[in-house]
């Protein structure tokens, strides 16, 4: 018994760092390996913990769900969609208390409201929110959900309210191999932890936000900062965004930089929430018969829409893949109208269900083009999406490769060889000033360029041939064209446009073979052997220096005088300069990843783990295995106060 116990707070404690903290302290293997211990014990003694994480998995399906009446009433919120709302609202607050109070800005989730509720540090109970007054008791549902802890430290009663979501990278994670796929994050929560069988809930790999308390006992509070504080001290995973503010600009502040970071989140949000921060004071503002007056929801501009898929074109890549391309009755989505949006591959067009002509839900995010996640409303008579059997460019045969269709005439069609130059003349790449996908084009139509190291016989008069090409232009071009040749060898690899390997990959082949010849004469085994580098990126980069028109024309460059230099780490100079430095535990000034950015800009570099090559160990709050292991080697080991002394010099 003392070994399970030890092993499920082993298993706990991973499971926090990894899913909650987002900072895992051990590989797959090693906690895959202590979980079928843990089982094997459990199945030998017949007994399971009430926090095994083996409970996660979902039991038996259920019959139907019971009902239960809230302790507390759940109110939903009053909203305001501008900031001339938004100052109407401050000045209610004003009038009802005499001035403007503190008040605390959070994310709006959008997903499940859910209230847990815990009794003697165990897991007891939880319901949705229903009406607001009665909701269903999901207990066995919510159990799976990795982020909601089976017991905390609080030994009292509370009720834990907050939101359960599908980040949208378990949600395409799933859709990758579901038979049905879902249609948005949102729907895929509700359905998750409605769903008679647990183990359906299991599946869709769910988070739980906390955010708010209902009833407790055993413990008081005076501010919703100390609220908030409570849920990170027993493990709930909350949101880094939650700021106290005391004026109407601050607030509004913090709102702007909500929306402009909204769509590079992993879920989905749809405003911010505003709560007068002190809890007396919200008994002297009280309730309206739907909602606190002591708070209110900015709502942002939505990021999912419906419109009429009208057409389907089919556009060719630098790869030679063709890329299904919807055109769509134009919608207003988040402030811009939209009028196309991806529809990734073949496979997904029929996994979907698309047809032209029907209505279809559009998701705009991270900036990019937006992406059709199924059908709204299905056209009564819709048209197939039929694969083309010949590029739509030149005409060759297409064939199939996986889900992914492809030209089979790479090295004469036109977008692809255009998209091939743009990419090899973009910043990230040879970075040569002035070159332009139009540029591109004329110099395909115009001047016969069909391969890039042309780019480097080009002369002055041949581009005053150009339309819209005069002395000055064409000379600048002439001369960054002759300034690319000096090239780190990374951005180099990245410009050749090998398949699956972008920037990143790129640089990690240049920093650990140091040159191109290396790169080519790789084996697979040591490029498997990398970090991130899996076996289709491997094969890709041997196939691609394997082929002797690929091989050709890199030979071409380097003769042409393309001479890539030794690539060098992104690091700055300062105080943590010729130190390799560890991170471990909890930092409360900064996020680890905010932390690394900091000790790289400052000239040091970063690992993983603790090994005798490491110079400096920055211990957080909760350090564990990396720590014991830093104290046995002899390592300079710091906490977080020295680690902000140090930058603090160099501010």
């Amino acid at each position: 018994m003392e070994r399970m116990r030890e092993l499920v707070d082993l298993l706990n404690r991973y499971a926090y760092q990894y899913y909650v903290l987002d900072e895992p302290t051990v590989s797959d293997a090693e906690y895959d390996a202590l979980y079928d211990e843990l089982v094997a014990l459990e199945k030998e003694l017949v007994f399971v913990l009430p926090d095994s994480p083996t409970l996660r998995v979902g039991g038996a399906p259920l019959k139907g769900f019971a009902t239960q009446k809230h302790r507390t009433k759940l109110y939903s919120l009053d909203k305001v969609k501008t900031p001339e709302e938004l100052a109407g609202y401050f000045d209610r607050l004003r009038k009802s208390v005499g001035t403007l109070p503190e008040l605390t800005v959070e994310l709006k989730f959008d997903g499940l409201t859910l209230s847990i509720a815990y009794e003697d540090g165990k897991l007891i109970r939880a319901v949705t929110r229903g009406d607001g007054e009665t909701g269903e008791v999901v207990t066995e549902q919510v159990r799976t959900i990795r982020t909601v802890p089976l017991t905390i430290p609080f030994k009292g009663y509370v009720e834990v309210q907050g939101e359960g979501i599908m980040k949208y990278s378990s949600f395409d994670q799933y859709n990758k191999t579901a038979e049905v796929p879902l249609k948005n994050p949102r729907n895929a929560v509700a359905g998750a932890i409605r769903n008679l069988d647990p183990a359906v809930t299991a599946k869709r790999k769910l988070d739980f936000f906390a955010y708010n308390l209902g009833e407790y006992h055993g413990i008081t509070f005076e501010t919703q900062e100390e609220i908030h504080r409570f849920l990170q001290e027993n493990g709930f995973l909350t949101d880094d965004r939650f700021w106290v503010v005391a004026t109407p600009e601050e607030a509004q502040k913090r709102l702007d930089e909500i929306e402009a970071e909204r769509s590079s989140l992993d879920f989905l949000i749809d405003g911010a929430v505003l709560k007068v921060n002190r809890l007396s004071l919200r008994d002297e503002l009280g309730y309206t018969q739907k909602a606190p007056r002591w708070a209110i929801a900015y709502k942002f501009r939505a990021l999912e829409a419906t419109t009429v898929l009208q057409e389907v074109k089919w556009q060719v890549s630098r790869s030679a893949k063709l890329n299904p391309l919807a055109i769509l009755e134009p919608v207003d989505l988040s402030g811009v109208t939209v009028q196309r949006a991806t529809l990734n591959n073949i496979s997904d067009i029929q996994k979907k269900g698309i047809k032209i002509g029907d209505r279809v839900l559009v998701r705009r995010s991270n900036d990019v083009i937006p992406e059709i996640m199924g059908v709204y409303q299905a056209a009564e008579n819709g048209v197939e999406i039929v694969p083309p059997s010949v590029c739509p460019a030149c005409g060759a045969p297409t064939k199939q490769n996986g889900v992914f269709l492809y030209c089979t005439n790479p090295e004469g069609c036109a977008p692809r060889i255009v998209s091939m130059l743009d990419h090899f003349a973009s910043k990230p790449c040879m970075n040569i000033e002035g070159f332009s996908e139009k540029t591109a084009e004329q110099l395909y139509n115009e001047c016969g360029v069909r391969t890039p190291d042309a780019l480097y016989d080009l002369t002055e008069s041949d581009l005053l041939s150009l339309d819209g090409f005069k002395e000055k232009k064409a000379a600048n071009l002439i001369a960054a064209i002759e300034r690319s040749k000096r090239v780190s060898t990374g951005a180099f690899l990245f410009a050749l446009g090998i398949p699956t390997i972008g920037k990143k990959a790129a640089h990690a082949l240049a920093m650990r073979f140091g040159s191109v010849d290396a790169v080519a004469g790789a084996t697979a085994e040591e490029l498997t052997a990398m970090d991130d580098f899996g076996a289709v990126m491997a094969e890709n980069v041997r196939a691609f220096f394997a082929d002797p028109v690929r091989r050709a024309i890199v030979e071409r460059l380097l003769k042409k005088g393309v001479n890539p230099l030794p690539e060098t780490e992104d690091t700055g100079e300062g105080v943590f300069s010729g130190k390799t430095v560890v991170i471990t535990g909890v930092l409360d000034a900064y996020k680890r990843s905010a932390a690394q950015k900091l000790i790289a800009e400052r000239g040091g570099k970063i690992a993983d783990s603790v090994t005798r090559s490491v110079n400096l160990v920055v211990a957080g709050r909760d350090a564990g295995s990396k720590l014991d292991k830093a104290q046995k080697l002899g390592l300079e080991i710091i906490d977080e106060a020295e680690f902000l002394r140090r930058l603090e010099a160099e501010m």
